[in-house]
Parts: structure tokens; C-alpha cells; sequence
């Protein structure tokens, strides 16, 4: 089917979201998580999907799914075959879509999708029945054909009823803030008059393996920017939301969580793993992102870090911080959500968005507790305790592997 391109506005859209679905370690929905987020509370535990005893750590943030999905219009047979990733993804996509009150009447709706795994653990089913002594070839075509990426969004778009076209972002861990961003550039634009967009990821053992090798995961718990840091943790989940216009929205008198103001991206190509000791591209990120906004450091209320509890992430992005928000460093709060849920990789940056918008709904910042001494880099406050405020404007950041670097600002 095509798709025609609308003809672009005079004037650029302002573009908010009227509809937000998260899952994380800390639950399934907005309620549970704002309640663990706002609290700080930390769902890292011990692995018990796949076997870590040869690993050098064996703590995760797992995500405790529902024996049952949500009513949609996917067949049991379509359910059935969903893999882990899959059925996070469509948790988040129907909360936000029925928050948003978005029906499918016709019009396409574009879909932006991030993810690095997508449906990795059915690619590793499938390796293991096809080197098994005896092989097991039943249900094997299916593995196949719902691992490639672009499987989750055409049954997400089953699920939903809708037509429209799909992108998939695989950008290291910037690729559920690209998702989102992709997605507000073109309603902004004039491209979509509406778009779902977001990121989701599985934890899957050849990842977990594959972190492990790096020693890029702490053998003790994740502590960003604190002097002792010493890696992350991987985590799961997946966020998704709605995307409009802001006239749209007010016409139909929906609620809305908050305005996407600027979106900025950069790759600094320093390093295969390491960001740029300086944070340069990240640096170039977050003051787009502020310039498009049309709004400086001392307009931000809170800044929701990438934070990985890395040492050179952690050092890098403290770097970037302090040259971004110059005289007003001391000012801006600062917090990494991967201290509760770790690092979901390719939903890192929805998940966090979302968090971002809870925070300008609540009136709170969430904490990351057992920091202990920061680095001397952290020239900023650190949120290491519940606190109540008001909030109006966030920055959010998503760095990944390879230099990719993402920064979005949301507010009220």
C-alpha cells in the first residue's frame, strides 16, 4: 500500500506525547514503575534465565512478564509465537496506545523502533536445536522468521490494527532516543501527523556473555559516576509512546505528558567501545538538542544521565556535562536511572524518556541510592535521595558504542 507524504507545515509543529507504556524491572505500566523510579529502588537480582556460572557476574534486571498479554487483535496462534522481547515491546506499545486514545481509523501511522538484540534468544533457540546431537527441526522456520527485526513491528502493527511504514534504529545504545527522535522529526516536520515510536530489548545470554568478556560488567553493583564505579549491569524492558502534533492534540482534547522540544545527535567515531575521553560528541548532542529547544543549561530542571557506571563513560560524560552547562554546572541535577533497572541497551533512551516525563508529571527526581563518593569530574549534583520538585524542563542523554551519542529535551 502507499503512503502519501503530507505537505510539509508553514512552520514547524510543536510535537508532544499524549500516550506513554514503559516495562522494566520495576513492573509492567506507569503506576509501578513511577512508584520504583520515584523511590529509587533497585530490581537488579540474580539471573535466573540462562546459566551465568561462567560468567564473572551473575546479576541482572529482569523483567517478571505476565502469564497473559493484554487484549489486541494478534490471534492466540500470533501470541504464541512471540518471543520475550516481542511481548515487552507490546506491553508498553498498548499502554501508551490506549492512554493516548489513538484509534486506527485509516490514516497511517508511522512506527520508529529501537533495539540492538530485537528477537536475539530465538536466534539462540535456533542455533540450539540446529547443532543439538539429535536436531529438533519443528518450530524452527518460525525462530527464523521472528528473528529478523522488522517481525516485531509488523506484529505490533497486527496488534494494533494499523498500516504505516516501520523503521528499525539499531545504533548501539542511542537507538531507543534515535526511535524517538526519528519519530518527533517527522511530525514536527509535517512528514506524519502522528507516530508510535520507542525502543525495547531482551536479555539474552550471547549478550550477556559478550559484556561479560569486556569486563564492561560490575562484579559488585552499579554505581554511576561514583569514584568506585567499577562497570554496569544489563537490564530489559521496553517503552514506547505517542507522538502528535501539539494543535492535534489540544483539538481532540487529549491529555498530554509533555512536549518534545529538541532532539540532537552526534558520533564521534573515537573508538570501537570507548567514548572520546572529552565527551566532544555527546558535547555536540546535548547542545543541539538545548539550541533547538531554544533553551540553555539554566533552564534545565533535571538532567537524566547515560550513566552507566562504567569508568570512561561515567568520566566522559561528566566532561560534557561541565562544558555544556558551564557557570550553571552546580545547578543542574543529575541522576542515572540505570543505578534501578541497569542498562537496557536499545530501549535505554525510551525507557529513560519516559522517565523524564514521569518526573515533569510527578513533581519528583529520581535518585540513584549508594553512589558513595563521586568522581572528582562531577562538577553537578548527584540525586542520591528522594526529592520532591518542581520540574519543567529535562535533558536526557543516550550514549552508545561507537561513538553514537543522542540528547533529548522534554517539558512541560
Amino acid at each position: 500500500m502507499l503512503f502519501p507524504t503530507p505537505r510539509p507545515p508553514a512552520q514547524p509543529r510543536r510535537v508532544v506525547v499524549t500516550g506513554a507504556g514503559i516495562v522494566t524491572a520495576l513492573g509492567i505500566g506507569w503506576s509501578a514503575n513511577a512508584e520504583g523510579f520515584r523511590s529509587g529502588r533497585c530490581a537488579i537480582r540474580p539471573v535466573t534465565l540462562f546459566d551465568v556460572t561462567r560468567q564473572r557476574t551473575g546479576r541482572a534486571a529482569e523483567v517478571d512478564l505476565p502469564g497473559r498479554l493484554p487484549r489486541s487483535r494478534l490471534t492466540p496462534r500470533q501470541e504464541s509465537r512471540l518471543d520475550r522481547a516481542s511481548r515487552m515491546l507490546l506491553l508498553a506499545a498498548l499502554e501508551a496506545w490506549q492512554q493516548a486514545g489513538w484509534t486506527p481509523d485509516g490514516d497511517p501511522i508511522p512506527q520508529v523502533l529501537g533495539t540492538t538484540s530485537a528477537g536475539m534468544m530465538l536466534g539462540e533457540d535456533f542455533y540450539r536445536q540446529a547443532t543439538a546431537p539429535k536436531p529438533d527441526r519443528r518450530q524452527q522456520a518460525t525462530r527464523v522468521t521472528h528473528y529478523q527485526p522488522q517481525r516485531q513491528a509488523l506484529d505490533l502493527a497486527d496488534a494494533l490494527g494499523i498500516e504505516g511504514p516501520a523503521l528499525v534504529i539499531a545504533n548501539a545504545c542511542a537507538s531507543g532516543a534515535n526511535a524517538i527522535g526519528h519519530g518527533f522529526e517527522q511530525v514536527r516536520s509535517g512528514r506524519a501527523s502522528r507516530v508510535l515510536a520507542g525502543g525495547y530489548d531482551a536479555l539474552s545470554q550471547l549478550v550477556f556473555a559478550g559484556f561479560d568478556a569486556l569486563q564492561a560488567l560490575s562484579p559488585t553493583s552499579c554505581r554511576p559516576f561514583a569514584a568506585g564505579r567499577d562497570g554496569l549491569a544489563l537490564g530489559e524492558g521496553a517503552a514506547m509512546v505517542c507522538l502528535e502534533s501539539l494543535d492535534a492534540a489540544r483539538a481532540r482534547g487529549a491529555m498530554i505528558l509533555g512536549e518534545v522540544a529538541g532532539y540532537g545527535a552526534a558520533t564521534d567515531v573515537h573508538h570501537l567501545t570507548q567514548p572520546h575521553p572529552e565527551g566532544l560528541a555527546a558535547l555536540a548532542s546535548m547542545n543541539a538538542a538545548c539550541r533547538q529547544a531554544g533553551i540553555t543549561a539554566r533552564d534545565v530542571d533535571y538532567l537524566n544521565a547515560h550513566g552507566t557506571g562504567t569508568p570512561l563513560n561515567d568520566a566522559a560524560e561528566a566532561a560534557a556535562i561541565a562544558s555544556w552547562a558551564g557557570d550553571a554546572v552546580g545547578a543542574v541535577r543529575v541522576s542515572s536511572t540505570k543505578a534501578s533497572i541497569g542498562h537496557l541497551l536499545g530501549a535505554a533512551g525510551a525507557v529513560e524518556a519516559v522517565v523524564c516525563l514521569m518526573a515533569l508529571q510527578g513533581g519528583w527526581l529520581p535518585p540513584q541510592w549508594e553512589a558513595g563518593p563521586l568522581d572528582p569530574a562531577c562538577h553537578f549534583p548527584v540525586v542520591q535521595a528522594p526529592e520532591d520538585r518542581a520540574v519543567r524542563c529535562v535533558l536526557t542523554n543516550s550514549f552508545g558504542f561507537g561513538g553514537a551519542n543522542a540528547s533529548m529535551v522534554l517539558r512541560r
